[in-house]
Formats: structure tokens, sequence, C-alpha cells
């Protein structure tokens, strides 16, 4: 479907139609992990949360402009979803990577099998930035990493929001074609006219400096008024930032003690 063009019919609700509405008024709010199981009780997804309820309303609409061609048949696969409750986002991060190692679900991909070394990188061209994913960082671009797979998936999460915030008056459907559904290209580029400097310093705190600082700078810049499904978009993905930067202080932290002892 082209890049901006409207829905002829509502998109389906596969889950509340399966479900019940009611289900989603009941889940808690709380943080844990969610198991999908299919017509024959298999586990097909795992996910974690830090609020249930939050993030599982992003899974009662089957979108086809916001979600890539898996999720769609995920939700239509899922017969069943159950919760195991957490004290904590902590506790229930490590208890969806030990299931997804476990049960190796069909529509997971990050976690299931080791990947290949991946380093997220970007690079400053005239007034744009450029992300993309290398095994081997080439010359003239900055590196994070290695992240395995996940570093595709920070890529499009990283620069879908950094587009968003330097375009504010612009809806999900003047993001770049496939952007929305994480499918970029192999290198990702954003227009950043006069705000190079304030962009190459925002990125400098996300990785090397303050990352509380940079998530500030960036949901100062998001415009809040937004139609409800951006909004939960966009939520979800500074979540997910959130949560990627805790993960690397804890694993800083941790190395740091093993030099110490």
């Amino acid at each position: 479907m082209a890049s901006g063009q409207r829905l002829l019919f509502a998109p389906e609700r596969p889950l509340v139609k399966r479900l019940g509405r009611k289900f989603f008024r009941k889940i808690p709010r709380q943080a844990g992990v969610y198991k999908m199981r299919d017509a024959r009780d298999d586990v097909v997804y795992v996910g974690k949360a830090k609020n249930l309820r939050q993030r599982l309303q992003n899974y009662r609409v089957a979108n086809p402009e916001r979600m890539r061609p898996r999720h769609l048949k995920l939700l239509r696969a899922v017969t069943r979803i159950e919760f195991d409750l957490c004290p904590n986002e902590r506790v229930a991060l490590q208890h969806e990577a030990r299931l997804i190692r476990e049960l190796k679900p069909r529509f997971n991909r990050a976690g299931v099998w080791p990947g290949k070394t991946q380093f997220l990188t970007w690079r400053f061209v005239g007034t744009a930035v450029e992300f993309a994913v290398q095994e081997i960082p080439a010359a003239g671009w900055e590196r994070f990493g290695p992240l395995g797979a996940y570093a595709s998936r920070l890529r499009a999460t990283l620069a879908r929001l950094l587009w968003l915030a330097l375009h504010p008056a612009a809806g999900f459907h003047q993001l770049p074609l496939g952007w929305a559904q994480q499918r970029l290209r192999d290198v990702a580029r954003i227009e950043c006219g006069g705000r190079v400097e304030e962009v190459r310093t925002a990125l400098d705190n996300a990785f090397w400096g303050d990352p509380e600082l940079f998530t500030c700078w960036l949901t100062a810049l998001l415009n809040r008024n937004r139609p409800a499904f951006e909004r939960a978009a966009i939520l979800a993905d500074v979540e997910e930032l959130q949560e990627f930067f805790k993960r690397q202080n804890r694993t800083t932290h941790r190395t740091a003690q093993m030099v110490l002892l």
C-alpha cells in the first residue's frame, strides 16, 4: 500500500473478535511477560512489558499501514494470551529472554538464535545524518555495538523517532516509505537542516554520555498533538529506547564491577 493512502475499510480486529473487549479491559497494569498461543496451543510469540495492559492495547487493531506482514499474520494466528506477572521490568526482561530461548516461538526473532556481529552505525553527510547496520563498520562511520540482530530493530526505532522529532508537523503517513513497518533501506537518511550539531550532540549523549538527557531532548521535540494511535506508537518506541539504554547501563555496571574485582 502506498504511503499516505487511506484504507477503504476499517482495519480488522482479530484479537478483539476472538478474545472479546472485556479481555483487554481486564489485563493487569503491571510488569510481566505475555505468551501468545495458536489453535494448537503452541506458544507462537513471547513479549514483555512494563505495563501489560498498555502494551497489549497495540495489538487490538491489525492495521496494515502500521504493522509488518509478519505481525499481521501473528495476530490472525493467536487464539489465547497468557500472562506471567513480574515484580518489575527487570525481572520481566530476564523471564522473557529465558522463555524465548527455551520455547523458540516461531514469530520471535531476536533472542532465539545467536546472530551475526552487527553494529549500529551513523555518519553526518552535509546537513543530513545517515544510519546503517554493518558487520564491519566502514571508515568515517560512528559505531555502537556489537548488538547482534537487535541492531536493525534499534536503528528503525531510533530513525523513526528522530525523523518525527525533526518534522513535528508531519504524521506517520509522511514517514519515509516502509519506516513505520521497520523496513528501512541499507542507508536511512534524515535531513537535519541547521540542526546538525544539535543532533550530533544528542547522539553523543545517547551512546557515550547521558542517555536520559538524550531521551528528554527527543521527547521535548515530539509533537504531542497527534492521533491516539500515533501517540501510542511513539510511546512504544520511546519505551523501547529507554529499555535499551537501561540494559546497556546494567551491562556497563557489571563490567565495571568485574574490573574492580
